[in-house]
Parts: C-alpha cells; sequence; structure tokens
C-alpha cells in the first residue's frame, strides 16, 4: 500500500511537468494509457499470462477501463491546468469518502458504525476547506470539480472491479494490460478532436509522461488490482489516505506550490475523515461458557 501510495501520489507531479512542457490533457492520458498497457504486456508475457478470450471479460474490461483508467485520468489532467498538484493529490484522497457513500447509498454498507458516518461528514467538511467557497482564492472552479469527479469515478471503479471482475480466475497481470489496452482504444477514439500543439512538448514533458505512463500507470495499476483482490474495493481506495502526503510534498519541493493552511487544514480534515471511515463494528463474541449446555448441543447438533 505504501509502494502504491508513493507511485500514485508522485503521479500529479508527472502530469503538472507534462501539462507545463506543452501537452494537452487527451494527448498525457493516451500516452499515459499506452506506455501502461505496454508494460503490462510485457510484465505478463515474462510471467507466462495470456490475455482473456472470452467475450463477456473484455465487455466488462471495455466499462472498468473507461470508470478507473480513461475518465479519471482525463479529469485530472484537465483539473491540473487550474489546480496544484499537491491540492489535486489531496481532492483524490476523497476516494474512500466516494466509495462508503457509495456503499450506503446502494445498501451494500448496512449498518455502517457511527465514526464511519461521522467521518465521512468530516472528510466532506475538509474538501468544503480546500474549495473555500466564501472566498474567491480557494481551488474552485471547474478544475477542482473535475478532480472531485475522478475520485468518484475511481470509487465506482473499485466497486465494479471487485464484484465483475476481480477473482474470477482471470490471471491479474493480463487482466490489468487488457483493461488498459481498453482503455487506450477509448482515448485514442477521442485524439481527432484534440487540440494541436505546432511548436511540441519540451524534452521534460516528454520525460514525465513517460514515467507517469510506466510507472505511475502500468506499475500501479497493476499494484492496484492486486489490492482489491486481496483487501477488497474499500482497501484499494484507502490508498488515497497516504497519497495527500505524496503529492503535497512533491509539488511543494519540485514545483514550489505554495502550502497555504487553508489547504493544510483542509487536508488533515480529510485524512482524518478518511480514517475514520475505516472504523469497523466488532463482531459480538459469546463465551462458550456463557449459554445454557442444552442450546450449545442444539446449535452443534443443527450446525452439524
Amino acid at each position: 500500500m505504501a509502494v502504491l501510495a508513493l507511485l500514485w501520489g508522485s503521479g500529479f507531479l508527472w502530469i503538472k511537468l507534462a501539462l507545463n512542457g506543452g501537452l494537452a490533457p487527451l494527448h498525457i492520458t493516451v500516452v499515459r494509457c499506452a506506455l501502461g498497457s505496454a508494460a503490462l504486456l510485457a510484465l505478463a508475457r515474462s510471467a507466462g499470462q495470456r490475455l482473456p478470450r472470452d467475450r463477456g471479460t473484455w465487455g466488462r474490461l471495455v466499462l472498468a477501463a473507461l470508470l478507473c483508467n480513461a475518465l479519471p485520468f482525463f479529469l485530472f489532467a484537465v483539473g491540473e491546468q487550474t489546480v496544484d498538484s499537491g491540492v489535486a493529490g489531496v481532492l483524490n484522497a476523497t476516494t474512500p469518502l466516494w466509495s462508503l457513500a457509495l456503499g450506503i447509498g446502494l445498501g451494500t454498507d448496512r449498518g455502517a458504525h457511527p465514526l464511519r458516518l461521522v467521518g465521512l461528514v468530516l472528510g466532506f467538511a475538509g474538501t468544503l476547506v480546500i474549495f473555500a467557497p466564501w472566498q474567491g482564492g480557494g481551488p474552485g472552479g471547474w478544475g477542482a470539480l473535475a478532480l472531485l469527479g475522478a475520485a468518484v469515478s475511481y470509487a465506482v471503479a473499485f466497486a465494479y472491479m471487485a464484484r465483475r471482475l476481480i477473482g474470477r480466475g482471470a490471471e491479474p497481470l493480463a487482466l490489468s494490460a487488457a483493461q488498459l489496452l481498453c482503455a487506450t482504444g477509448l482515448t485514442a477514439l477521442a485524439l481527432p478532436a484534440g487540440p494541436t500543439n505546432p511548436g511540441g512538448p519540451t524534452p521534460t514533458a516528454v520525460l514525465a509522461v513517460i514515467v507517469l505512463g510506466i510507472f505511475g500507470t502500468g506499475v500501479t495499476f497493476h499494484l492496484n488490482s492486486r489490492l482489491i483482490a486481496d483487501e477488497g474495493p474499500t482497501a484499494a481506495a484507502t490508498v488515497g489516505y497516504l497519497l495527500p502526503v505524496v503529492s503535497v510534498t512533491a509539488g511543494a519541493i519540485v514545483l514550489d506550490e505554495p502550502l497555504t493552511l487553508r489547504v493544510i487544514a483542509g487536508m488533515v480534515v480529510v485524512l482524518v475523515g478518511v480514517g475514520l471511515t475505516r472504523t469497523r463494528t466488532r463482531p459480538t463474541v459469546v463465551a462458550p461458557d456463557s449459554r445454557a449446555p442444552a442450546a450449545a448441543a442444539a446449535e452443534k447438533k443443527e450446525v452439524g
């Protein structure tokens, strides 16, 4: 989880560097998906894994690619045109909050612990602190909304992948590679409508998008899929708990982004809220000798 947070958190820095170097959001998204899929295909081949062959799996992969790759990747790049990379990482940390809200709305998180609900409200309150709608200088506007939309898309994707893709016998590396292949195809379809840059990208932008694609997407996406398989969608979304620290630190050191008191306070509130959403209700344990022998015997017979 820590390695995933480090690679994922630094991704916001690479996006900002690519944007500053002349690459458009759509171009960053396409190259990111293409390089990520190439990295995963190489890993899958070295592991002797083959791409899925049934149509049903590919159909589900298309939707997963849209929700977990094409849409959020594009929204992140759009958002960072007007929002600092550190703030982008903080807003992405709301993913676990959206995961819990989605679970409550769909009924999959019924009877949630009261502290989880408090964390949900607290986390969204921290987001409002970052937005600062009562001030004109906050990181609001369409950029911030695009970043929140990406977080929502991740939450929906995690839940969908856990239900429809992960744990169905498909080999993980090949499945991840296939999903990014679908994302590459989806984003490439939009290239004719994309902007043109006569001057071309700078060497820094090219290097940034290469690192973003191979490490920040290929390797990261595989680790994320494995985390969903091992721990479930909420645990995977909780990577966002560590991600803001990486993004804010990288933005401040490399890009000299300002660390305002409002953003820091909002980040702390969001992370506390995310931590509370991880609260689990402990099951009631009944001591073996606390029941009547007849009741215990009857239960044992029923189970047998």
